[in-house]
């Protein structure tokens, strides 16, 4: 039976998600307060830890790094507001299994914790100095189907990705978080010569300079303390392949010198070994931060920036890619379906509107999580409004008060994106549209559209 911890200061919610755990199965016990979690968890050996990141006298970031220090292998899910996404990301990158915003059902709570603890322990991997799960696939990465859009945005990443596949220049990619930096390595990889190899991911910001040697090139059976056995690096595992590494400006110093001389030389030793070992792998690396910035301040060489530097490719924000909104809104609708055993079919004009008029902080991982649970909560054939976190339905209430957005332009838009995104075939786009060929032919008289 699977032991768990809630921490909770909400004595009434804590006590209720207690029971409603106890009654699907599950060992629970419960703190509400940090100073009391933290003595069961020198008690117990919990399967999984269940937090609220808002907590009196004491950070909720500052807790999870806690946790993670003294159970590595325990996953843990945080619990915040809809409101809180940065608070989440950074959660996520603190080690976090995965995070659930509140209010949240019970169906939606009993999904999360099952895919928490079906992970396995071969999916372990290290971050900031412990380890932790790995990210389900499906948080992990947005699909590379996504990557191709109707925007001139998307056209021009499309573009860059096929141009830049086919050889082995080493890319740069650029973008905010949760923009799809690691699926645009994936399109990237999947259409190179290399494609049959492997595509090993490494998050940078999550070694310790004290690991990093041993994580990129491997070590021998007692080499220093807790090496029980031998190890192969990162490079040694992507050789033939790609070995994409995120978030690579927070490697330390020396860590740089270390990855600067592999690149020049493409052999590596493991850590207590004199044997160098041939590698070739290409190198796709991924920052949300300006590089060259780094370089001007001295914390990152500008000799390995150029090297890693070859070709750059920005990712785009949503908001740079509006003409995409909604084709990414059926990619995750679906995807939802499937993950859920849902059928909805599509959104009220209510919900799209509202997805026009957010500003989408989190990107599209921010869209994946919010269809999601809005596909949760859906009983019917479309996705309604009431499914959607506040802060997505205000700016759309707003508006609509405002009169700015008027359903007929909303209309006419949505049937351009469909028939630019068919090659302005109408049977396919009507089909895309959920109406008739008849209904769209109207439709397109009515707003004499010139196509």
């Amino acid at each position: 039976m699977p032991y768990i911890l809630i921490i909770e200061d909400d004595t009434a919610f804590g006590l209720m998600l207690q029971k409603f755990l106890t009654k699907n199965g599950y060992g629970v016990q419960i703190s509400f307060t940090v100073n009391d979690a933290k003595i069961k968890l020198n008690e117990t050996d919990f399967d999984l830890i269940l937090t609220d990141l808002r907590l009196p006298n004491y950070d909720g970031i500052q807790l999870l790094s806690d946790i993670k220090k003294k159970n590595p292998k325990t996953p843990v899910i945080v619990m915040t507001g809809y409101a809180e996404v940065g608070t989440a990301v950074k959660a996520m990158k603190k080690g976090a299994y995965d995070y659930i915003s509140k209010p949240f059902t019970p169906d939606e709570i009993a999904m999360v914790i099952a895919n928490a603890l079906r992970t396995k322990p071969t999916d372990i991997i290290l971050k900031n100095g412990m380890e932790l799960e790995k990210l389900g696939e499906d948080r992990k990465n947005l699909g590379a189907e996504i990557v191709t859009g109707i925007s001139e945005a998307s056209k021009k990443l499309d573009k860059y990705i096929m141009l830049v596949a086919p050889t082995d220049m080493s890319v740069l990619i650029t973008g905010e978080s949760g923009t799809g930096k690691e699926v645009v390595a994936k399109a990237i990889h999947d259409q190179s010569k290399r494609k049959d190899f492997e595509f090993v991911a490494v998050d940078c910001g999550a070694i310790p300079k004290e690991l990093a040697t041993s994580e990129f090139f491997g070590h021998v059976k007692g080499s220093f303390t807790g090496a029980m056995k031998d190890k192969m690096g990162n490079f040694e595992a992507a050789n033939k392949g790609t070995l994409f590494l995120d978030e690579v400006g927070n490697l330390s110093y020396e860590n740089q010198i270390q990855l600067l001389r592999a690149l020049q030389e493409r052999k590596i030793k493991r850590v207590g070994s004199t044997k160098e070992i041939n590698v070739d792998v290409r190198i796709i690396t991924a920052t949300n931060e300006d590089l060259t910035d780094a370089v001007e301040n001295g914390t990152f060489r500008e000799d390995l920036y150029h090297r890693l530097n070859e070709f750059s490719i920005h990712t785009p924000t949503l908001e740079e890619r509006t003409d995409d909104l909604f084709l990414f809104a059926d990619f995750f609708l679906t995807k939802a379906n499937e993950s859920l055993g849902k059928k909805a079919d599509g959104f009220s004009d209510d919900v799209l509107n509202a997805f026009k008029q957010y500003r989408w902080p989190g990107n599209l991982r921010e869209m994946q999580n919010v269809i999601k649970r809005a596909v949760l909560l859906t009983t019917g054939k479309e996705v309604q409004i009431v499914s959607l976190p506040k802060e997505v339905i205000q700016p759309h209430l707003k508006d609509t008060i405002n009169e700015n957005f008027s359903k007929s332009e909303f209309e006419k838009e949505r049937i351009i994106a469909a028939l630019k995104r068919t090659n302005f075939n109408k049977s396919k786009a009507a089909k895309l549209l959920k109406v008739t060929r008849k209904t769209l032919y109207n439709k397109i008289n009515s707003y004499d559209l010139d196509l």
